[in-house]
């Protein structure tokens, strides 16, 4: 092996080995106390799509911006799938693409957050259960939807560019992997490998960072 196919191997190996430690730092943290994200933040989604901005504005909802700030700066987004896209409703992700990961934090809920804000086009929010089980799925609302205005759903940011991106992702409408059905147990068990053999179109985000 010459010098530049070992180092190429080296940097390969550190690079696999940085990421194994990663996953075990998510698998660990559902047990930890959110920290308090800044007041105001923005993070960018790369997407197979595009790329988009959220700014996150924390008196929106306290609670639901710690936890975002959270999953994003920890990297819990990067490389998993936009599973839900309905047309003209909303755009959900927030279930890791590695089941291990995926489902350490499965019911890492946190209590809900009062909702200050409509649920207008643009807008981000955390998908839920039912009271206080909200976790790491998210979503983009596509249109001003008032008849999620119920208490539950709390936006605590909004798309400030790239929304024309979020409006491309692609999803299977009602038919896809979460649209009338409540039950995600595949896609907790089987993670990326299950939606790219059953619904190999959906988007995949790339890499989620806190930008400013």
């Amino acid at each position: 092996m010459d010098r530049g196919s070992w180092s190429w191997a080296a940097a390969a190996a550190l690079g696999a080995a940085i990421g194994c430690a990663a996953a075990r730092d998510r698998l660990r943290e559902p047990a930890r106390p959110d920290p308090r994200a800044p007041e105001r933040f923005v993070a960018r989604f790369e997407t197979s799509a595009g790329m988009f901005e959220v700014e996150v504005t924390r008196g929106w909802a306290p609670r639901g911006a710690d936890r975002f700030f959270r999953l994003v700066r920890g990297g819990y987004y990067d490389g998993s799938k936009v599973f839900r896209v309905i047309p003209g409703y909303i755009a959900q992700f927030g279930i890791a693409g590695d089941p291990a990961v995926a489902k350490a934090w499965r019911f890492a809920y946190f209590p809900d957050d009062a909702q200050g804000r409509p649920c207008e086009r643009g807008t981000v929010a955390f998908a839920d259960q039912g009271p206080n089980t909200r976790a790491t799925q998210v979503f983009v609302n596509l249109a001003d939807n008032p008849k999620l205005d119920t208490g539950e759903f709390a936006p605590f940011g909004r798309v400030v560019s790239g929304m024309e991106a979020v409006d491309r992702l692609h999803g299977y409408g009602r038919a896809g992997p979460q649209g009338e059905r409540t039950d995600q147990s595949a896609l907790f068990e089987g993670g990326n490998r299950y939606l790219e053999a059953h619904y190999p179109a959906l988007d995949t985000i790339r890499r989620a960072t806190i930008v400013r």
